[in-house]
């Protein structure tokens, strides 16, 4: 036993390492502006809740702009293996910040009332990086711009963002290189406009869904796609159920309508023609 105990020993001494000339766990993390990143503005004990699941879901949608902006970069360079890699891994971050719904839902509205008047008038609506995602998965809208007017450098980050081809946008012009006859009006647009259904771009769809053996590359970054898209909107559901659940139909904070506005985000496909065969096959 009392080798045992020694050998406990020797490893536990091993592992206090004097970090005084290097770099730590907590350096290489940051830990120290992290942990002491949640202020609260009220005395109510449940605001850490709602400050630290927000921040880690800005945490989450960093990762994913991250991802999604590297695998448009693969898709570009005809390289759709690493983009597959990337955007398996953007659903599953979505997975992931969909079980945070479950963590918030554990806020009462009584329990909410308590500081939501100390929150004036900041709302997730306002996330930069939020929007900045949204772009990317193609659900363009120019006045979502607006709330971001009074800081120049985001503004003009989230216009570059609008401005260029959304990830669907670069899938068809990979789909149009490799010969696939997309119509001109879907590479040829103004990219800071919603994308609409196209027929041909449908047919073209088709055509790939019905030899798979084919054509099975695209196919499998079609069906990458629709993960991409399920998860989202399984995430605005979540979303859209947990403001129900703790402030009813009363308005957002930052003027939003609340839940009838993300009732109909629901509504939004991002990959119209990928739901719509579905049927028509």
């Amino acid at each position: 036993m009392s080798g045992k105990n020694e050998n406990i020993r020797e490893v536990e001494s091993s592992i206090h390492i004097d970090f005084s000339k290097s770099m730590s766990y907590a350096d290489y993390l940051q830990l120290d502006p992290l942990l002491s990143a949640q202020r609260r503005v009220s005395d109510a004990h449940d605001e850490m809740l709602f400050i630290i699941l927000h921040q880690a879901s800005e945490l989450w949608i960093k990762l994913m702009i991250f991802e999604v902006t590297a695998a448009v970069s693969d898709l570009r360079q005809d390289r759709l293996q690493p983009a597959f890699k990337k955007l398996a891994r953007v659903s599953r971050i979505q997975a992931q910040m969909i079980q945070s719904w479950d963590v918030l839902s554990t806020l009462t509205p009584a329990d909410y009332l308590n500081f939501r008047d100390a929150l004036g008038h900041s709302s997730g609506f306002q996330s930069h990086q939020y929007r900045e995602l949204e772009f990317l998965f193609g659900n363009k809208n120019q006045g979502h711009l607006k709330p971001h007017e009074h800081d120049s450098l985001v503004f003009k980050h989230l216009s570059h963002v609008l401005e260029s081809p959304s990830l669907y946008d670069e899938v068809l012009l990979l789909l149009a290189r490799r010969g696939f006859a997309i119509p001109g009006s879907a590479l040829s647009r103004d990219w800071s406009q919603p994308y609409h259904e196209n027929e041909g771009v449908l047919a073209v769809w088709q055509e790939v869904y019905r030899d798979t053996e084919q054509h099975w590359e695209l196919y499998e970054l079609a069906e990458k796609l629709v993960d991409l898209e399920d998860w989202f909107q399984q995430w605005r559901f979540r979303h859209m159920k947990t403001v129900e659940r703790i402030i009813g139909f009363k308005r957002g904070t930052g003027g939003s309508s609340g839940v009838p506005f993300l009732q109909k985000a629901l509504s939004i496909r991002l990959f119209p023609e990928l739901w719509t065969l579905r049927t028509s096959l």
